[in-house]
């Protein structure tokens, strides 16, 4: 249960916490385990580093992203060892984590900017394989966070051939 609190323009740290707190009023479970997850990802990652920092609302999107990825490789390991329940946990989990991350941008969409990015590419003499890294950059610089970075790459690398 996700509770948006309009009128304060909360962070998203602040966000996973009322709504946290809003879990745990209305005893859901799934929901309650998963934003402590996420809250403490978010607290480990500010702490990280030499000093610690106020992470902003960019880095804590890039925080719950890695924490998303973890639940569908882990959703993926316990399909193929059948393991059912398991592998609905971490689905579970994973819808949560998506209600805070940006949407995904649809893959035609990021086609048509790999396919503008090579066509640059190219009339900057760069083609091929010697392309790829250049072609990845300047689109993960477009896309930002609304496209996985190894599905920019898989991408990029059929385009180019």
């Amino acid at each position: 249960m996700i509770v948006w609190h309009d009128c304060c323009m909360a962070s998203l740290l602040e966000r996973l916490q009322l709504d946290l707190t809003a879990a745990i009023k209305a005893g859901d479970e799934v929901a309650k385990s998963t934003l402590r997850m996420a809250i403490a990802a978010v607290k480990n990652a500010a702490v990280a580093g030499d000093e610690a920092i106020t992470l902003t609302d960019e880095q804590v999107v890039g925080v719950l992203q890695a924490e998303a990825k973890k639940r569908s490789e882990a959703a993926d390991i316990y399909k193929e060892a059948g393991r059912g329940e398991a592998e609905a946990h971490e689905r579970a989990e994973l819808a949560i984590l998506e209600k805070y991350l940006p949407a995904r941008m649809s893959d035609a969409e990021l086609q048509s900017i790999i396919t503008a990015e090579v066509a640059a590419a190219a009339a900057a003499g760069a083609t091929g394989p010697k392309a790829m890294g250049q072609v990845v950059k300047a689109v993960r610089a477009k896309v930002g966070s609304a496209a996985d970075g190894s599905q920019i790459a898989t991408l990029v690398k059929a385009a180019l051939g």
